[in-house]
């Protein structure tokens, strides 16, 4: 009953957003704040100084207290810290090596299915973790499946705004064992002499010439971090793409003649446009750490005091008729500034653009199908857990 109420909540977010937009842009409920129009969300979100990210408290849980920059201001260490990782993540590893992957993965998938496939977690979130543990260089721990580790650790991180006890006690197990075995891995590597170019063993060379930002303790919450933070995103987010092309017979056909063509590009235009109707989540939230204003010389300006909480839903941004043109028709030709899937600002997505050009790829080899179709009943429905998608089957020739 909780979850088919929860469901039905979610399913009125965009109305309730449309109206917010018109009426109330900024929402005020006691010491929270809804925001609800493009540029007041991008303005939120670019303001790091006054709005911070409430991740700092559950982020010390799963890294041991060790600091990551997901929950950091923009310091010093913040820019260390990133521009550590930017030197062994590469952009040049999405068309040599991780593109190449995702189609390989999901052609061997599809083809494999032999017409009849889950696409939650047979295909996307196969393909996303096969994907990134290969990438990372992060195998699965002993005993353990890092699938359901990462992704129970997301569900801690991101979406357990109950604070769950039995939630909790799992994670009290899973982090250290996660921690524990990526210290595990870099041990056996330096005991070994092993060379791998994967993004731990970039660390490891970096930290072997001395490199700052490259000890132990960086590397391995930088290792979870992107772990946690990185591989349970698709298989949420793709399977509802996919559920919404189902729901337009037109956008699905163009997605499929793109994928047939090997226009990528179009694609991801179909894919991202798809998400736009049902995204990651319907806000992120932020900390008020002092007093400021959000729309400040505008009808609609609102002072925040401090230790207010706001929930600054890119998902209305998406829809708001002020920056976008006709929001409630399906685009896939629009400007890339009139998508906010992966945030703004000082905390946006640090794999946002591994994001643009893999996500798309996933489906890629199923829409190249012929009569691609749900499956019969109930299981053609996307059904999902919260924010998290479950199952949904489709069929094909």
């Amino acid at each position: 009953m909780k979850a088919t109420i929860m469901a039905w909540i979610a399913e009125q977010l965009p109305l309730v957003f449309r109206i917010l937009r018109t009426v109330r842009p900024i929402l005020r409920i006691g010491n929270n704040f809804v925001v609800t129009r493009y540029d007041d969300v991008r303005e939120t979100f670019l303001n790091d100084a006054a709005f911070r990210v409430p991740y700092a408290g559950k982020l010390d849980v799963i890294m041991g207290h060790q600091p990551f920059f997901l929950s950091m201001d923009d310091t010093p260490e913040y820019r260390r810290d990133t521009g550590a990782m930017r030197k062994v993540v590469q952009a040049a590893d999405i068309p040599q090596r991780l593109a190449p992957e995702v189609e390989r993965l999901g052609e061997m998938i599809v083809t494999e299915s032999n017409g009849s496939l889950e696409v939650v977690d047979a295909l996307v979130r196969r393909i996303t973790f096969e994907l990134y543990a290969g990438y990372f260089g992060v195998t699965d721990p002993p005993g353990g499946d890092l699938r359901v580790s990462a992704t129970r650790l997301f569900e801690f991180q991101f979406a357990d705004g109950g604070n769950d006890p039995s939630l909790r006690t799992e994670v009290d197990v899973m982090a250290p064992a996660l921690r524990d075995h990526i210290q595990n891995l870099m041990d056996a590597r330096r005991t070994s002499g092993l060379s791998q170019d994967d993004v731990l063993g970039r660390c490891l060379v970096m930290q072997a010439q001395g490199v700052p930002g490259f000890s132990d303790d960086q590397i391995r919450s930088s290792l979870m971090g992107f772990i946690v933070g990185g591989p349970p995103q698709p298989p949420m987010v793709v399977p509802q793409a996919l559920e919404q092309l189902l729901r337009r017979p037109d956008a699905l056909e163009g997605a499929q003649q793109a994928a047939r063509a090997g226009d990528d590009k179009l694609l991801a235009g179909y894919v991202f446009e798809a998400m736009r109707f049902d995204p990651l989540a319907p806000f992120l939230t932020r900390t008020s750490v002092k007093v400021a204003s959000i729309a400040k010389g505008t009808s609609r300006s609102t002072d925040v005091p401090e230790g207010a909480s706001l929930y600054v839903a890119f998902s209305s941004a998406m829809m708001d008729e002020r920056r976008l043109t006709d929001p409630l028709t399906f685009n896939p030709r629009r400007l890339p500034h009139e998508y906010v899937h992966f945030g703004y600002g000082l905390h946006q997505c640090f794999g946002i653009h591994m994001n643009n050009a893999l996500l798309p790829l996933m489906l890629k080899a199923l829409l190249k199908r012929k009569n691609l179709r749900r499956a019969e009943g109930s299981r053609g429905k996307l059904r999902k857990r919260g924010a998290f998608s479950e199952t949904l089957y489709v069929n094909y020739d």
